[in-house]
């Protein structure tokens, strides 16, 4: 799964027009960013599992939000976690290099959350990302909930809990820091909602805010730990050697 042929064989499910105004820097950034610059994990040129996650942006009481769910903690990789919906692509999803990824990140976020996925306007698609523990070739959906619709965990033996994060919170520099994994990892996170979120999901989103415009300087040198509770959900079934 190439980002360029991927987004050019997506061209059909995704409508980019009659976004809010808010949301036009994010559109424009995702519609000219490179794979290297939203992350140091790119594809194979071989192999891989293909699957989609869906940044679905939102305007709830508090603005401008982002939806999020907190993967099941009986779950045997990234337990516990803070993510975006999604997972893999299923073969009724159609194409990986076309609009299989587009059809996977709304048929899982619908899965996951109860949403709508009418009420859903596919505006970009970023390039391919890599997740080497995992081995997932994901292909993030970026998506305007025009028509909202409630949303809750449909299984709680997938999905924890599914809640939505203003901008405001995300982009606030005081929830801003850096975490390291005893793994020797270290990348963003964010203390919003009563989470932590980090790893695939907060590295997109940092990326997205940085290239949007819309980040605000925060301390980058402020470093976090994961709790002894969220370290062992994170070593759950993953040997500590790919954490």
């Amino acid at each position: 799964m190439a980002g360029r042929a991927g987004r050019a064989g997506m061209a059909g499910a995704i409508e980019r027009d009659g976004l809010p105004e808010w949301l036009l820097p994010v559109r424009s950034a995702a519609e000219t960013v490179q794979a290297e610059q939203l992350s140091r994990y790119l594809p194979p040129a071989e192999g891989g599992r293909p699957s989609a996650v869906l940044m679905l942006f939102g305007e709830g009481p508090a603005g401008p939000d982002l939806l999020l769910i907190e993967r099941a903690r009986s779950l045997r990789s990234h337990a516990g976690q803070p993510s975006f919906p999604g997972g893999a692509l299923d073969p009724e999803d159609g194409d990986p290099a076309g609009a299989g990824p587009v059809a996977a990140a709304l048929r899982e976020a619908e899965e996951e959350t109860g949403l709508d996925p009418s009420g859903v306007q596919v505006f970009a698609v970023l390039p391919d990302l890599y997740i080497p523990v995992s081995r997932f070739v994901v292909t993030p959906v970026l998506g305007w909930w025009r028509q909202e619709t409630p949303v809750a965990p449909v299984d709680l033996g997938e999905t924890g809990a599914v809640f939505r994060v203003p901008l405001s919170e995300l982009t606030d520099p005081a929830n801003r820091a850096r975490l390291r994994h005893p793994s020797g990892f270290v990348g963003p996170a964010f203390e919003v909602a009563d989470r932590l979120v980090w790893g695939f999901t907060a590295g997109v989103i940092d990326r997205m805010l940085h290239f949007s415009g819309l980040e605000r300087p925060w301390d980058t040198t402020r470093t976090l730990s994961l709790s002894e509770d969220a370290l062992g959900l994170s070593y759950e079934g993953v040997p500590r050697a790919q954490a």
